[in-house]
């Protein structure tokens, strides 16, 4: 039992302005917690594997993002100075301490909703996720709309910390002079300053408490829960900066992973076969019947799937579109916390689908019916090497406009396609859909005629799958259309109220298909393991390219392909022959296999041990290489050093 009688001895030692300060703290750590409650409730079907220590690490992170953000509140009321009782002072600290909660209290209670499309807690690359093409301002009466329980929720919030903060300044608080005053302040200014600070960096280590080092007293699944926003925004504010990293020597980690592939003509395809990559949004596996004996809400794409190569277990390198291009035109994953593009290696040298293609005669266009600028894709389109950016504004006809990302892809979509047409061939074009991404809009002449689900995204995929069609109508008109490889593929997974697709092994599948109207391309579900990475170099390939590349994917073709590595949140999930391997912290943590039976690594059979060894060293070596190839800006052949 807890010795509460001594409790209030040391209670009663503190000074009373010592007091209030962890009073006032209290009332932060009470509300922040609240806001974690909610956000389990809102996400549980994602946390099925919560344990006890997981609320009280989650109550210590708290503590944690309190000393950080606080920093200058405690570091200045603690001084010894006979301010404390002047209204300016007052006001001042009052000031500071509702702005910093209610920031606090604003982040946590954002990523209720939005982990829901992330999987993650949101990092500070969001801001400029958002700020490019004006996506924050287009999107802010639907957030207003959709999430008007949580904005009232945020507003009691706020008015209940303020109710709790005057309560605790009510209390008569004892003046000291002179002496006395000075000799209590200094030694409460010695003793708390070092204490908060402290805490502020969770504990005595080298190197504060990141991210990363929080996946030691957690599983890697868990992390949204015991993370709040602040903590993994303040982590993040550097652009998500990478260090060097060494794990082994240069000659070893070439063993386990080379970046430097050379393509493997297959002679399948004609040489000069044009490309049209679709990048359908939000389009999981969990909603493609292809995939789940004929139950879904796409059964254009299934046709389409039944008549391509396509794979049982293909996934996605992130849970959000902006990490999604990168992987599939240049097989560079993101492998830190801020998306690849948004991140100070964005506009490194790198090698690409369209630049390598340029080499061969092919022109090159990317659309996206989004407002120009949107997750900045026509700046990433010009750094790709692309000779055609078409946006919102090329379209320039807003009467198609969904007033919230851009043009309805039942427009758009078949626009591109004509639009192809005036490109020369051989062509490469890449088409990323928008309409199946929340608010979900479908107008008013079709929102009767969508096939609806469980979820709200049910019947925006079914309208996408509608789009999709209406693209391929329009492309069989065209000359072009029977000397091309499509690619279709998901950009990432989307929300979801399924167990089993919140679940680690399953919240990355996508649907990933090649499809060659002529037949030429057997048409195959292939049990292999296949990832966006390893698009570009099967592309390659398909095409009977001869060259050199630096991807960090490999295509079908390769004997070295059959996996896939994500990273989320500080740990790597690392697929291969029907088994996931979890990493985080420089060291393999469970496994699980698809069907959703966790093993332990450390006590498991020795044959899974020795297994996850080798992981280790793969994952470390991919590691290590991005890391000082992007720190180096080496990204590309010529640049790469053996």
């Amino acid at each position: 039992m807890p010795n509460f009688e001594l409790m209030k001895r040391i209670i009663g030692i503190l000074p009373d302005h010592v007091l209030i300060l962890l009073k006032r703290f209290g009332i932060i750590l009470m509300t922040m917690y609240f806001t974690r409650i909610v956000f389990l409730l809102s996400n549980l079907t994602s946390f099925q594997n919560l344990s006890f220590s997981d609320f009280i690490v989650s109550i210590w992170f708290d503590m944690i993002t309190i000393g950080l953000l606080f920093l200058p509140y405690y570091g200045l009321y603690l001084l010894p100075i006979p301010l404390r009782h002047t209204k300016a002072y007052k006001i001042t600290f009052k000031l500071y301490f509702h702005l910093t909660s209610a920031l606090i209290l604003g982040l946590n209670l954002m990523d209720v909703e939005y982990f829901k499309y992330t999987g993650k807690r949101s990092t500070f690359d969001l801001w400029s996720m958002f700020g490019g093409g004006g996506d924050l301002g287009q999107l802010w009466d639907t957030f207003l709309n959709d999430f008007w329980f949580v904005i009232l929720l945020y507003i009691l919030l706020i008015v209940l910390t303020e109710f709790l903060y005057r309560r605790i300044d009510r209390k008569p608080v004892t003046r000291l002079n002179g002496k006395i005053f000075y000799k209590i302040n200094i030694i409460s200014f010695l003793m708390m300053v070092p204490v908060l600070f402290v805490m502020g960096r969770g504990g005595f280590n080298l190197k504060p408490v990141g991210i990363i080092e929080a996946t030691r007293y957690t599983e890697p699944e868990n992390l949204a829960f015991v993370l709040p926003t602040a903590f993994t925004m303040i982590k993040t504010i550097d652009q998500g900066g990478l260090e060097p990293v060494r794990h082994m020597s240069d000659e070893e980690a070439l063993r386990y992973f080379d970046p430097v592939k050379t393509t493997e003509p297959q002679d399948i395809l004609p040489n000069k076969t044009n490309v049209v990559i679709i990048m359908l949004e939000s389009f999981g596996t969990e909603f493609v019947g292809a995939y789940n004996q004929g139950k879904g809400y796409t059964p254009f794409l299934d046709s389409i799937i039944g008549e391509s190569l396509t794979f049982d277990y293909s996934f996605a390198n992130g849970k959000r579109s902006i990490e999604a291009v990168p992987a599939v035109i240049a097989s560079i994953p993101t492998m830190m916390e801020n998306a690849y593009i948004s991140s100070p290696y964005g506009n490194n040298k790198i090698n690409t689908l369209p630049s390598i293609l340029k080499e061969h005669g092919y022109e090159s266009a990317f659309f996206h019916g989004a407002t120009n600028g949107s997750m900045s894709f026509d700046g990433f389109s010009r750094i790709c090497g692309f000779d055609h950016y078409y946006g919102r504004y090329e379209y320039n006809n807003d009467d198609h406009y969904d007033k919230t990302w851009g043009i309805l892809d039942e427009y758009f979509s078949p626009w591109s396609a004509r639009k192809m047409s005036k490109m020369k061939e051989p062509f490469f074009s890449t088409v990323f859909t928008i309409s199946s991404h929340h608010p979900y809009y479908i107008p008013k002449h079709l929102i009767n005629k969508m096939k609806r689900g469980p979820q709200e995204i049910c019947a925006s995929i079914n309208y996408g799958d509608y789009s999709l069609k209406k693209f391929f109508v329009e492309a069989k008109k065209q000359s072009w259309y029977n000397n091309t490889l499509f690619v279709l593929l998901a950009d990432h997974t989307p929300a979801t109220t399924s167990k089993m697709y919140n679940q680690r092994t399953h919240i990355f599948r996508i649907p990933i298909a090649f499809y060659h109207p002529g037949g030429i391309l057997k048409a195959e579900r292939s049990d292999r393991t296949f990832q966006q990475l390893d698009i570009m170099p099967t592309i390659l390939d398909l095409l009977n390219i001869e060259t050199d590349y630096y991807a960090f994917g490999n295509s079908y073709y390769s004997p070295k392909g059959g996996s896939a590595l994500v990273y989320m949140s500080g740990a790597y999930s690392y697929f291969e022959d029907g088994r996931m391997i979890m990493f985080s912290d420089s060291k393999a943590r469970s496994l699980y296999n698809y069907t959703l039976k966790k093993v332990d690594l450390i006590d498991s059979l020795s044959y899974y041990k020795k297994e996850s060894q080798s992981v280790e060293m793969k994952i470390k070596a991919m590691i290590q290489r991005y890391n000082h190839d992007l720190l180096q800006n080496q990204t590309t052949i010529n640049e790469t050093k053996h």
